[in-house]
């Protein structure tokens, strides 16, 4: 189930970030590489919440639990936990 779902947030990033590097580098550096921005993220929590189901409030989003595809995962994944 897991794996399902981090599947799931991981091809939802890699629509959002229009590059695939996001599966093969699980540490890839999303802001600092400017494969995110603030539209971007904004897309990102409109497209995870239509996806996924997970909602995140723009005002308790945090760059740095964002900064690679592990992280943003294991956020979402903790979000989906509770």
């Amino acid at each position: 189930m897991t794996a399902e779902k981090t599947d799931l947030i991981l091809d939802v990033l890699a629509s959002v970030a229009e590059t695939e590097e996001v599966r093969t580098d699980p540490d890839l550096a999303l802001y600092d590489l400017q494969i995110l921005d603030s539209m971007k993220t904004v897309e990102l929590i409109v497209a995870l919440g239509r996806e996924i189901g997970v909602e995140v409030s723009p005002a308790e989003f945090e760059r740095e639990a964002w900064a690679t595809p592990r992280k943003l995962v294991e956020d979402i994944l903790r979000r989906l936990a509770v």
